[in-house]
């Protein structure tokens, strides 16, 4: 149970950051992507503030002790292969957020506005995701 509320928290959090830094308007995100048009920084500077509170974290609470606050063990990623699958995974996902501007944390934001974009946008990551899952065999 402390897991799933900790796991809401911490969705509030992420959900609320990016509305307050105005992470959730594709145009933004779109205009970052546009380096020799109407290039907008925005997004570095979100990107070093959650950093900057991230890192210290994870150095000096979440790595030495390997657990989480709830004292649950920490299930850090191992594998560091670069393979083919990282890389059309993560070029499919890169594809996706430069064409449509948005990326799955602020979709999952927006999701209450209920636009038929972004509803869409979120039907087909999930379908997206289950076929993907199905090829990998998980």
């Amino acid at each position: 149970m402390k897991l799933i509320v900790s796991a809401m928290l911490a969705g509030l959090v992420f959900g609320s950051g990016l509305t307050v830094s105005g992470m959730v308007d594709p145009i933004r995100v779109l205009n970052f992507l546009d380096i020799l048009g109407t290039w907008d920084p925005t997004l570095v500077f979100v990107i070093g503030g959650g950093l900057s509170v991230y890192l210290p974290v994870y150095y000096f609470m979440v790595k030495p002790k390997g657990k989480t606050i709830f004292g649950a063990d920490c299930q850090l990623p191992t594998n560091s292969k670069i393979d083919k699958q990282l890389l059309i995974g993560s070029g499919l996902f890169g594809l996706g957020w430069g064409l449509s501007g948005i990326c799955p944390g602020p979709a999952m934001t927006n999701l209450s506005a209920a636009q038929p974009e972004l509803i869409a946008f979120v039907v087909s990551m999930l379908l997206g995701m289950f076929i993907a899952n199905k090829l990998v065999g998980r």
